[in-house]
C-alpha cells in the first residue's frame, strides 16, 4: 500500500476544534440508544470508538503548553483511551465506552470549549 504524501502539521486550535466535533458527534449518536448493549460489530459502536479514536489523538497531539494552560482536562486519559481501543481493538468493552459518553463527554465540551476561545483570542 502506498503511502498519501504527508500533510502540514496541525496547530492547537485545528486539535481542538477536531475533539470538539468528535465530542459532539458522539453525544449526537447516543441520543435515545442503549449503546452497552449494542454487539460490537453495531454500526453506531464502531462509529463511536472511531470518534473515541480521533478525540484520543488530537489530544495527544495538542502542544504541553496548551495541556498546561488546562490542567483540568484529562489530556493523558483522553490519548490512552484512544490506545487502549486501537491497541486492543479485540476487547473493547462497550459499557466503558457508554460510561465515557455519557458521564466524561458532556463535561469535556465546555472545558474545550473555553480552551478553544482561549486559543482563538490569542491567535485570531
Amino acid at each position: 500500500m502506498k503511502r498519501p504524501p504527508s500533510r502540514p502539521k496541525l496547530d492547537d486550535t485545528a486539535r481542538i476544534r477536531h475533539m470538539l466535533d468528535a465530542a459532539r458527534r458522539a453525544l449526537e449518536l447516543v441520543r435515545g440508544k442503549p449503546i452497552a448493549e449494542l454487539p460490537p460489530e453495531d454500526e453506531t459502536a464502531l462509529a463511536l470508538a472511531r470518534l473515541l479514536e480521533i478525540l484520543g489523538e488530537a489530544a495527544r497531539q495538542v502542544t504541553p503548553t496548551t495541556r498546561l494552560r488546562h490542567p483540568t482536562i484529562a489530556w493523558r486519559d483522553i490519548a490512552d483511551t484512544r490506545n487502549r481501543i486501537i491497541h486492543e481493538y479485540f476487547d473493547v468493552d462497550l459499557e466503558i465506552i457508554a460510561a465515557i459518553v455519557a458521564h466524561d463527554l458532556p463535561d469535556l465540551i465546555p472545558a474545550l470549549e473555553v480552551v478553544l476561545h482561549e486559543l482563538l483570542e490569542r491567535n485570531p
